[in-house]
Formats: C-alpha cells, sequence, structure tokens
C-alpha cells in the first residue's frame, strides 16, 4: 500500500487565523514515539517480568538493539537525554565494563541466540567510548546475537568532539548510518544553549563519514531555540544542504525546565513564540522540497532513495523512541541507563539513575526500573496512532478490523474530530482521517484524540 504525501507547503494563513489556532489547539500532548508513552510506565513490570518475556521471544524472530552512552563532551542547555557532561574517560570505560555485563545477563534470559538486523547506539554522544571501548560492546554483542549480513549499524555523534579515527574504528563494526547534532550555525543561537560548533567541523565529520562509505547521514537542527528565526534557521539549512545529507531531522525544542534543570539556563524571553517557531519550520520545510527532499511525518526530511523515504511511500514507515524508522521488528532490546526496550507484550526502561543501574548489575539482576503491559486497547491506538504519525492519515475501518472492534468502540473519538475538521485541520470521509496541509503542524493534537490513556496534568510539550 502506498501512502499519499502531504508534500506541499501549509497555507500561510493571515496572522489572526494563525493566532486563533494556535490559540485553540497548541495545547500540550506526548511526542508519540510510543504508545501508551512512558508516562503511563510503571513499577509493576519488573526484572522477572522482563525476564519471562525474553524467554518468550521466538527464537527466529531477528531483533533490534539499541545501547545508550549518558556522556558527553558538553552539556547543551535544549538537551532533554539522560547524559552528563564528562571530561575524563575513566566514568565512560567503567560504565562500559557494566554494560558489557547487562549484555550478558540480558543475554543468558533469551531462548537462544537471536539475530540482530539493526544496532543502535544513542545517548549522550557515542561517540564519547573509545575504540577499545567499541570493540568490547561489539564483540559482546556478537557472542550474544548472530548479526544479520546487512546489519545497519548507526550512531548519535557529536561532530564538535568526534574524530577521524573514531569514525574508522566505528566503521570496523559495520557503521553504516549516522546521526550529527548540529541544530543551527548562528553564533548568537549557539552560545544560548552552549553548543558551540562551526560549519567546518560539520562538513569534516561528514567528510569522514563519507570516507568509510557511510551509507545514510542524517543532521539534526532545531525550531524554537533562543534568538532563532526564520532567517538563521535557512541560513543554517543553506549550508548544511551543501553537504547533501540523505536525511535531516528538524525538530521543535521542547523547553520543560521543570523535567530537566539545566533548561533554566535559558532565557524563556528570548524564545520565539509558538508563530515564529511555525514560521521557522515551515520555511524549513518549503526550502527542503524544492530541493528534493521528501516530507516524513512530523519533522523528518529524506532523499527519495534512502530507506526511510522508500519505508515512507510503501506505506511501511515506523515509529518507536529513536523516532521515525524504517526497522520494521516488533522486538527492541535495550541496554544502559534508561534504555527503553519493546517487546510483544509490552515496554520495559532500565533505571534511570546510573548507581541503581550498577547496583542491579553487579547483583546479577536485569536493571529495570519500570514498564508496561499491552493490553488490546492498547494495541489497538497504538496501532491507529503510529499510523497517524507516519502517514498523516489512518482508516479507521482497517484498524477496527484488524483489532476485532466494533464500530461504535471510536464514537467518541470521531465526535471529537468534528471540530478539527470544522476548523481545517482535518478531513473525515466517512472512517477515514486525514491531516491537511493546514493542520500539519498540529498533527499531535490530533493523535491526542485517540489516546486513552492521556494524563491532563502531565507536563508534556507544547505541540507548535
Amino acid at each position: 500500500m502506498s501512502v499519499s504525501h502531504l508534500s506541499g507547503a501549509v497555507p500561510r494563513p493571515t496572522t489572526f487565523a494563525l493566532e486563533t489556532l494556535v490559540a485553540k489547539y497548541d495545547g500540550r500532548a506526548p511526542r508519540y514515539t510510543s504508545y501508551p508513552t512512558a508516562v503511563q510506565f510503571t513499577p509493576t513490570v519488573t526484572a522477572d517480568t522482563y525476564r519471562t518475556w525474553l524467554s518468550r521471544l521466538s527464537p527466529v524472530d531477528p531483533v533490534s538493539l539499541y545501547l545508550h552512552v549518558p556522556f558527553c563532551a558538553r552539556l547543551c542547555w535544549f538537551c532533554g537525554c539522560n547524559t552528563r557532561a564528562v571530561n575524563r574517560h575513566a566514568p565512560v570505560s567503567a560504565y562500559v565494563d557494566h554494560l558489557v555485563t547487562e549484555i550478558g545477563l540480558l543475554s543468558d534470559a533469551l531462548p537462544g541466540v537471536l539475530g540482530a538486523s539493526a544496532i543502535h547506539l544513542g545517548g549522550g554522544s557515542p561517540n564519547m567510548l573509545s575504540p577499545d571501548d567499541l570493540a568490547a560492546v561489539f564483540a559482546r554483542l556478537a557472542e550474544a546475537f548472530t548479526f544479520a549480513a546487512d546489519v545497519e549499524v548507526a550512531a548519535e555523534l557529536d561532530p564538535a568532539s568526534l574524530s577521524r579515527d573514531w569514525v574508522q574504528a566505528a566503521a570496523r563494526h559495520g557503521l553504516s548510518r549516522a546521526s550529527l547534532g548540529v541544530q543551527n550555525l548562528d553564533p548568537r543561537v549557539q552560545e544560548a544553549v552552549n553548543r558551540v560548533e562551526t560549519f567546518e567541523e560539520v562538513a569534516q565529520a561528514v567528510a569522514w563519514l563519507r570516507e568509510v562509505e557511510v551509507r545514510s547521514v542524517n543532521i539534526d537542527l532545531m525550531c524554537g531555540l533562543p534568538h532563532q528565526t526564520a532567517a538563521n534557521t535557512l541560513e543554517t539549512l543553506n549550508r548544511i544542504l551543501e553537504l547533501r545529507p540523505e536525511r535531516l531531522a528538524l525538530f521543535g525544542y521542547a523547553h520543560v525546565p521543570w523535567a530537566r534543570a539545566h533548561q533554566r539556563l535559558i532565557n524563556d524571553r528570548e524564545l520565539a513564540d509558538a508563530a515564529g517557531r511555525l514560521e521557522q519550520s515551515e520555511a524549513a520545510a518549503d526550502r527542503l522540497l524544492w530541493e528534493g527532499y521528501v516530507r516524513i511525518g512530523l519533522d523528518h526530511y529524506a532523499l527519495p532513495d534512502d530507506p526511510l523515504a522508500q519505508a515512507h511511500a510503501r506505506g511501511e514507515l515506523r515509529r518507536n523512541f529513536q523516532g521515525y524508522t524504517a526497522d520494521p521488528h516488533a522486538t527492541l532490546l535495550a541496554f544502559g541507563v534508561s534504555a527503553i526496550g519493546q517487546l510483544p507484550q509490552g515496554f520495559v526502561q532500565n533505571e534511570a539513575g546510573e548507581a541503581a543501574w550498577r547496583t542491579a548489575l553487579a547483583k546479577g539482576r536485569l536493571p529495570v526500573k519500570r514498564g508496561l503491559a499491552f493490553t488490546d486497547d492498547d494495541r489497538f491506538r497504538a496501532d491507529i496512532i503510529e499510523r497517524l504519525m507516519c502517514d498523516l492519515a489512518v482508516d479507521l475501518a482497517d484498524a477496527r478490523r484488524r483489532h476485532g472492534r466494533p464500530v461504535e468502540s471510536l464514537a467518541a473519538e470521531r465526535e471529537a474530530l468534528l471540530p478539527l475538521q470544522a476548523a481545517g485541520l482535518i478531513t473525515l470521509d466517512d472512517e477515514r482521517v486525514a491531516m491537511t496541509p493546514l493542520g500539519r503542524p498540529f498533527l499531535r493534537t490530533v493523535a491526542q484524540v485517540f489516546d486513552a490513556r492521556s494524563a491532563p496534568d502531565a507536563a508534556y510539550s507544547r505541540v507548535v
């Protein structure tokens, strides 16, 4: 099945119309990298629960692996990740020793040696690992799993601290996809968020990745940072387009200082309002579409021959805790502090604190902190929300048939969609819901209609 792309630019409403839409629909909502979201995780999912789920995995179905590296050479004030800045390597090497232990403990709980089709190193900045650290981690993974011949090895990298030696070492372990965090190249913006790097550093990082034949390079950019404007967003984008990355992500900055204390170092008065953020993101979208990129989901772009764009065209795009992905596999096994895994039975998350994580491993216990076991209703709604987030459209009748649900099971949701239809944010044709170009920035608002677990008092980030 192919997907109809909403690839055109958002029609420019009047200032009054924009302010009206934002005032009414720019609430707070989850980012829906999962459903149910992590806010609903509880300690009722334990290490014993996880061990049982692991033992019931099919020995013949491939899995994906995620390894979290919670270290950076610097702490960016906008960051929402579980990471910390270190200036010595000793904490990193000690962490790797424990990571190797966790891989062994988890592999002991599996029904056999499973195949691994994808390995993702996230963080933090995985290039904080030394070449010896990489060798130790991949050696232990190779003992626990059988790597597919075409296994995808991906890493999130900080270009300012990346080295050619690190790239070459990662290439020896199969690095095939890399994501570089850039955000914005304007010096004033960079200084306001404590992330200073030059275009030359980014270009050098891309050159090193091309040198070892990394197939897909992604550049992460942001909208809504302090002092950011549509003009300096486009200036950044024009420089980045000189490098012709296969993918770009254009994330909206989530200002949640109540959840991330270091974000309090950002001056709220220097942040654009919702209209300014929308102007930045849509100016960038227009430029990328002109350059031939495919607009994917909420905030991703890819060249037409990239696997992400191809999966989107086939209607096979997925969404998980790493964002949009072409990875079709149902099981994601996660390692490291705060890492979140997904199995057919539900989600599981490790201890968020390093001390608790290390203590569990020292006791020979899987370091699980919390999680969530899926209900049939969770699976039904997750299917609907994922298709909306990936395709910007969903056929509710098809979803009901796949999950054996009667038509009245979504009666309340259909009623809640009518005002969104009247506002021009969606079209509603019988049971097919589709975002309009005007409504695309409010995608999370529409997805939230189908969220039966959404917590009204949860401190989600703003939609626009």
